[in-house]
């Protein structure tokens, strides 16, 4: 296996006074644009991984201009750090792997179609689950978490693991495939993220993306029982509709290739994407047919 990229570990943990404000956005962080207003909020203090370092109620703001909806702001690096300090037992490497397998298995079938072999990236991998199955597939398995203790659980078992964030990966090229499986929401900016997959896939490469699909049926079935977990889900920053997910995979080098009801977790969608020059995607109508 060829030497691993150069990365930078975040800081460890430090123990915090409570609560800590979010980092507050000024605009939207998808579009830039500053029309953005309140929308409604949520619990998060029933979420399992919570601590008092945040506040207990999210806001969740909505832009204008491109429809996006956002928490009011994100974390700073040190709150951050407090909560990946803790990891929910199912999401260390190895748990569940065999209920697991059938999931993942219809997963890397499906990107195995555009994509058949090379180098796996998966980014917030979690239970490693996706990663033992694309192995089986032929693909040379790669890990990236924010969870120190994740990170170290898979190199444990193997395969190369690094505890960083995607954007610090100084490795252009080098993937085949990049799965992000319910990670873009999690971040700040998750265009950022989109950019760096787009430098480190080889040409042609795919990206597979999964995350609550916050403009279908099912979720508005949820908010209407007032039962939808995503509004107090404590490490989410972003709900994205299908329409406005396709968008910013398009403004950043990302051609849609296929969509999936998710099976991971409720009311979820799942997007494999190919790699093209930024801005040559092809475009799409608003509402258009799925691929």
């Amino acid at each position: 296996m060829s030497a691993g990229p150069a990365l930078t570990a975040p800081s460890a943990a430090v123990p915090l006074a409570s609560p800590q404000p979010r980092l507050l956005y000024d605009a939207c962080p998808l579009c830039s644009d500053a029309d953005i207003s309140v929308l409604r909020t949520g619990d998060c203090s029933r979420h399992p991984l919570y601590k008092p370092v945040v506040a207990p109620v999210m806001t969740w703001m909505r832009c204008a201009a491109c429809g996006h909806v956002f928490t009011d702001g994100y974390f700073s690096d040190e709150v951050s750090a407090e909560i990946f300090s803790a990891t929910n037992p199912n999401q260390q490497p190895g748990a569940g792997f065999e209920q697991n397998r059938y999931i993942s298995a219809r997963i890397v079938e499906r990107v195995a179609r555009f994509v058949p072999d090379g180098r796996w990236l998966d980014v917030g991998f979690g239970n490693g689950s996706l990663l033992f199955t694309a192995e089986e597939w032929g693909f040379e398995p790669h890990g990236l978490d924010l969870r120190p203790s994740t990170a170290e659980g898979l190199r444990r078992l193997g395969i190369e693991a690094h505890c960083a964030d995607l954007t610090a990966l100084d490795a252009p090229g080098r993937y085949s495939v990049i799965s992000m499986a319910d990670v873009l929401e999690h971040m700040p900016y998750p265009g950022e993220g989109l950019a760096a997959a787009h430098r480190l896939l080889r040409d042609g490469g795919v990206i597979f993306a999964s995350m609550p699909h916050y403009d279908c049926s099912v979720w508005r079935l949820l908010d209407a029982g007032e039962a939808n977990p995503y509004w107090g889900e404590l490490e989410h920053f972003h709900n994205f509709s299908r329409r406005r997910l396709y968008e910013l995979m398009e403004e950043h080098g990302f051609e849609p290739l296929h969509y999936a009801v998710s099976e991971r977790y409720r009311a979820c969608m799942e997007v494999i994407a190919r790699r093209v020059r930024v801005g040559s995607a092809k475009p799409r109508l608003i509402g258009g047919r799925l691929p």
